[in-house]
């Protein structure tokens, strides 16, 4: 059995086998800490094989789907492992989700299974569960009372508590191509769209990454990250594939980043773009320097930024560029010959800079970016439910990113803008659709636009540009309390404009450059200014 990645046979690249890979070749090494539970690389397959069972127990069948709104604990990737195991696909749901978007996200996919952390238990009273497929709920952790909250479902629905594993299963025979996790990401003029990403999909994620990142197998890997994206998933891959342990901590903490990398003994570190100033604005002290990571992967950390990051803590921090839909196509690495770039093509994939028509750009002209890869799954197979926009995002047989960039002379891209109508803030994706269903359901907005404008943590911020009903008066504080129970925090605008109407064309579509360019004036409300 080799134990170099790629040249794990193409019929391998599944996670049943990239478990048992792990058992046979690393054995009794270190895989995993997380919330207090440690697992061995042989542990893994185990534990798989026995939430497995418990998952078989509860009629989980091969093509079903299994929700999970957990944060980083150990539950979420025995669920992840398990479902895989059998051939069912795991349904990550982001724990800031409240009500309405937590009934989407398990009607849309169909998951008849919801694994809840008990803290999120009061989300589901805005959801009608009696509109989903649902079966039965797993409560993780103590529920109110001590309790199963049976009041959470309709009587169709069974509620327990997260039962222990059940009698291994066997693993199903799954192909690399078959779907292993429904990941959504915000759409931008509708619903989020469930994003179908196969088995070798995530093999590719893990092989790529681990390779751009050097991981070997006396690193430690550390991520305070959450687990229902894929970055922070990806980092069990790359353990998991080159014998290496993973730390996942339970949550970003500016002030204890540097004494938690130090604890964990970490070497390879995670980091998304306004997580690097937020750490630079903390008082420079020793425990920077008193630590063991060498490198760290930090997309959309501006160049300035990265520079004054490595000057200070010694880790040279690697950009790249990498969708939920695609893989880690493109990157930058510790000898690159510049920065201020998203890096240069990787080995296994293509990529076009095209104009409106899918014809390729010269170098130095911007255009949207569009990828493919060599190897067989892996990119995602498209969007669950969605075939329309699966055809259309992956027209041409070139994945439409939806980023305007541009590709220098020496081969290396550079990100632009965003073609597409979606937010960026917190590292987390936001759909100004949802955002702006939101604001039309208040009594007193008539018409309304959701768009980002810059922060000062080089990421987006929320802006909403609102009309007033007729004899009606928009009040931004009590809005902004109407989004709270209706949104995830971070999609909650933290600027207002009130205007008598917005910029539209000729037919009446709603010019959203137009208000960008506007942006935060001396007019403008913050809620940043004016909390409560």
């Amino acid at each position: 059995m080799t134990s170099e990645p790629r040249a794990v046979p193409p019929a391998q690249r599944t996670l049943p086998a990239m478990l048992q890979r792990q058992a046979a070749v690393f054995g009794t090494r270190p895989l995993l800490r997380i919330a207090g539970s440690r697992w061995s690389h042989a542990d893994a397959a185990e534990a798989a094989g026995g939430r497995a069972g418990a998952l078989a127990q509860a009629g989980i069948e091969r093509g079903d789907r299994v929700a999970v709104m957990c944060g980083n604990r150990i539950e979420f990737l025995e669920t992840f492992l398990g479902a895989g195991w059998i051939g069912a696909s795991t349904v990550p749901i982001n724990p800031a989700s409240m009500g309405p978007q937590i009934e989407y996200f398990l009607s849309h996919s169909e998951a008849k299974l919801l694994v809840i952390e008990a803290g999120f238990l009061s989300r589901l009273q805005a959801a009608d569960l009696g509109r989903t497929k649902l079966k039965e709920i797993w409560i993780v952790g103590e529920a109110a009372g001590g309790e199963p909250a049976a009041w959470l479902a309709p009587a169709s629905v069974r509620v327990l508590a997260y039962p222990s594993g059940g009698p291994a299963a066997e693993p199903a025979d799954v192909q690399p191509g078959d779907p292993l996790a429904i990941l959504y990401t915000s759409g931008t003029t509708g619903p989020a769209k469930g994003v179908i990403c196969p088995h070798a999909q995530y093999f590719w994620w893990g092989v790529n990454s681990a390779e751009v990142l050097g991981v070997a197998t006396d690193d430690v890997l550390c991520t305070t990250l959450p687990l229902f994206h894929i970055n922070a998933l990806n980092t069990f891959a790359q353990a998991a594939l080159t014998g290496s342990e993973v730390v996942f901590e339970t949550r970003f903490s500016a002030s204890g980043f540097w004494p938690s990398m130090h604890a964990n003994g970490a070497t390879v570190v995670y980091l998304l773009g306004a997580m690097v100033p937020i750490l630079l604005a903390q008082p420079a002290g020793e425990g920077e320097r008193n630590h063991r990571v060498r490198i760290g992967l930090g997309p959309g950390v501006p160049d300035a930024a990265g520079k004054a990051f490595f000057e200070r803590t010694g880790v040279r921090l690697l950009e790249g560029y990498g969708s939920t839909e695609t893989n880690f196509a493109i990157a930058t690495a510790p000898d690159s010959p510049r920065g201020g770039v998203m890096g240069w093509l990787r080995p296994g994939f293509q990529a076009r800079v095209a104009d409106e028509g899918d014809a390729e750009l010269p170098a130095g002209e911007a255009g949207e970016l569009l990828l493919r890869a060599d190897e067989p799954h892996a990119f995602a197979s498209g969007y669950f439910n969605m075939p329309e926009k699966t055809v259309e995002a992956w027209r041409n047989l070139w994945f439409h990113t939806g980023d305007r960039v541009v590709r220098d002379a020496d081969g290396a891209f550079r990100f632009v803008d965003r073609i597409k109508d979606a937010i960026r803030r917190r590292g987390e994706n936001i759909s100004s659709f949802e955002v702006e269903q939101v604001l039309l359901s208040h009594r007193s907005v008539a018409s309304c636009a959701v768009y980002p404008v810059r922060s000062e943590l080089a990421e987006d911020e929320v802006m909403a540009a609102l009309v007033p009903r007729e004899g009606e008066r928009i009040d931004p504080l009590e809005l902004m309390s109407f989004c709270e129970s209706r949104l995830p925090y971070f999609a909650v605008p933290r600027y207002v404009d009130v205007l008598p109407d917005l910029p539209r064309t000729e037919n009446g579509k709603v010019q959203k450059f137009k208000l960008r360019e506007r942006g935060v004036g001396a007019q403008t409300w913050d809620r940043a200014l004016n909390k409560r």
